[in-house]
């Protein structure tokens, strides 16, 4: 149920809302996924977020494949920004210096963020090709299901209708095919503009959820970064794909994480996991998600209704959906009033319904709209019901929607992976696992020692100790240390079965690098022991951890379930996050 590009697009930095927000925002390879599911009784709604190059988005092909016909309907985009926000995984590491004599002692604080309908048959007569079962517009988009024909049949559908495609698709598609899937196409009406861009949700009577990653894999890039995000009653699990459980100690902690991404893909890929493995990063909660900007009590579109178009900007101002002040400029409305918009859609809304006059600069024109009122277009904004229609569809029912779900589903589940085309060989599919412990990567912090010596050691959220000499950088250690330190499946109900544990060699390893330095110095090296293994059972050095039809993938063979996230700290003072 994931939307999949068959055009490549290139990265762009922090485009769209596609980023974890904070006051530094990174650059992000937007050639990744972002979809929320949730996993409600008898039903699986799958939010998608769509990822566009501005430059082909007015002719880009976006298939899903389905073996249900769902309910289509417009999904919140502050929804993705602020879930996104809140379970970002954060590193960071505070520091203390020894009393030596004098100097006191001090401390303080970094850290980061990783990551961070009506039916129409549309046939032309007796023509073969996939039959049409359903055509609808739903908010920006121009939908059409797909069903039946060929391969070959399926693309020159696409290519009748003027989607962008991808010869390397058709074998794709036979696949889908033979297992009787039908397909959602997807792409921009007529005249719409790209900041009216909008989530899309399929409902489907099942209680599945997966995404269909063989059909990503025409467009992917290496290392594709891959976030899903679930609602439902308990921790969700990957059901067929491994889950790992990171080795903390790989991660750069003077760099405050900087290396993520290649750690989490070295875990991934490392044996046991094979390359088709999920991390958690969140399981918790879903009340951490911050609801403001999703929903307003204060919204409502029927004001709009026979309102004059140069009290638009006031009446979305009480509404608390745009905010103005002084400008601090001169214009020459006399005005100097710069309005935000509070909401990601407004602007596009606007743009089509009260368009900027030409010649007029937009901060201008909709800082002070009684300054350009004779030049307002009276045809576009008409009485304003189109505009409050629009502002229902678009705005209002999604974004009561999502608060619905937010309130109504206690726990929220994020995970991560990176996955590569030759990877993209089976769909992942995901349940939920009630025995599981909650992860929280949002939330930790290392301790960076300095030592009278002027070297330091690092206490890291599970307790284990490095030894860093001056202001070294972060050990490679040898290349016997492991990046996972499990890797498990995990059942619908019960622990985790773990196939893969290293917790004895990292132990070892650790142990080897300390005593280099004659760390911690209380006979343990000399002794011979094999020092201490200090993760939790709990899941505070990265927690234990786990892990249909209709959803638009098929499951086949024994499934494969999942282990368990890592724990890093959290950054009080700088903060770089990754989507």
């Amino acid at each position: 149920m994931l939307a999949m590009l068959l055009t490549p697009r290139p990265a762009e930095a922090c485009g769209g809302t596609f980023c974890d927000l904070g006051p530094q925002a990174m650059p992000v390879d937007q050639t990744g996924e972002n979809i929320l599911f949730v996993l409600g009784e008898g039903y699986t709604e799958a939010h998608i977020q769509i990822q566009y190059d501005p430059n082909t988005a007015a002719k880009f092909a976006w298939v899903v494949p389905m073996l249900a016909l769902p309910e289509f309907s417009i999904g919140c985009d502050r929804l993705f920004d602020n879930t996104l926000a809140a379970t970002v995984p954060t590193y960071g590491f505070s520091y203390q210096f020894d009393d030596c004599g004098g100097n006191g002692s001090n401390s303080g604080t970094a850290g980061a963020s990783a990551g961070d309908t009506s039916a129409d048959d549309g046939s032309t007569g007796g023509d073969p090709g996939p039959e049409v079962v359903l055509q609808q517009t739903v908010g920006a988009f121009d939908i059409t299901v797909l069903q039946g024909g060929t391969a070959a049949e399926v693309m020159q559908w696409l290519a009748d209708n003027e989607y962008e495609q991808d010869p390397d698709a058709e074998p794709i598609l036979a696949e889908y095919l033979a297992e009787n899937y039908m397909f959602a196409a997807f792409k921009l009406t007529n005249g719409a503009d790209l900041a009216e861009i909008h989530p899309i949700v399929l409902r489907f009577e099942n209680d599945e959820a997966c995404v269909p990653l063989r059909l990503t894999r025409i467009a992917a890039v290496d290392d594709m970064e891959v976030r899903t995000f679930f609602l439902a009653e308990s921790r969700v699990v990957p059901q067929n794909y491994k889950h790992v459980l990171v080795n903390p100690l790989r991660l750069d902690w003077p760099g405050l994480a900087a290396n993520y991404k290649s750690i989490i893909t070295q875990a991934v890929d490392a044996f046991g996991a094979d390359g088709k493995a999920f991390v958690t990063e969140y399981a918790g909660p879903s009340s951490v998600v911050n609801t403001f900007g999703i929903f307003g009590d204060l919204w409502n579109a029927q004001a709009f209704s026979g309102l004059p178009a140069v009290d638009v900007i006031d009446t979305l101002s009480a509404q608390g959906l745009v905010s103005c002040y002084d400008g601090g400029f001169e214009t020459t409305g006399g005005s100097g009033t710069e309005c935000a918009f509070d909401h990601p859609l407004l602007r596009g809304l606007l743009n089509t319904y009260l368009p900027v006059p030409d010649g007029l600069d937009e901060i201008e024109f909709y800082g002070c709209l009684t300054c350009f009122e004779a030049e307002i277009d009276l045809d576009a904004w008409g009485d304003g019901s189109a505009f409050a229609t629009a502002m229902q569809e678009r705005i209002i029912d999604p974004g009561a929607h999502a608060s619905d779900l937010l309130a109504t589903f206690p726990t929220l589940t994020r995970m991560y992976t990176t996955i590569s085309p030759a990877e993209m060989t089976a769909d992942p599919f995901f349940w939920a696992n009630p025995d599981l412990p909650d992860v929280d990567l949002t939330n930790a912090i290392a301790t960076r020692r300095v030592l009278c010596n002027g070297d330091a050691v690092w206490t890291l959220p599970d307790g284990r100790e490095v030894y860093v000499p001056g202001d070294g950088p972060w050990p490679d250690f040898s290349d016997e240390m492991p990046y996972e330190e499990e890797v498990a499946e995990t059942p619908r109900m019960g622990p985790p079965i773990v196939m893969v544990d290293n917790r004895e060699i990292i132990a070892t390893e650790l142990r080897t690098h300390n005593c280099q330095y004659g760390w911690p110095g209380d006979g343990t090296c000399g002794a011979g022991s094999g020092g201490s293994d200090s993760s939790g059972s709990d899941g505070s050095s990265a927690g234990a951890d786990e892990g249909g039809s209709g959803c638009g993938c098929t499951s086949g063979g024994n499934a494969g379930w999942g282990a368990l996230a890592m724990v890093v700290g959290v950054g009080l003072a700088r903060r770089r996050r990754r989507g």
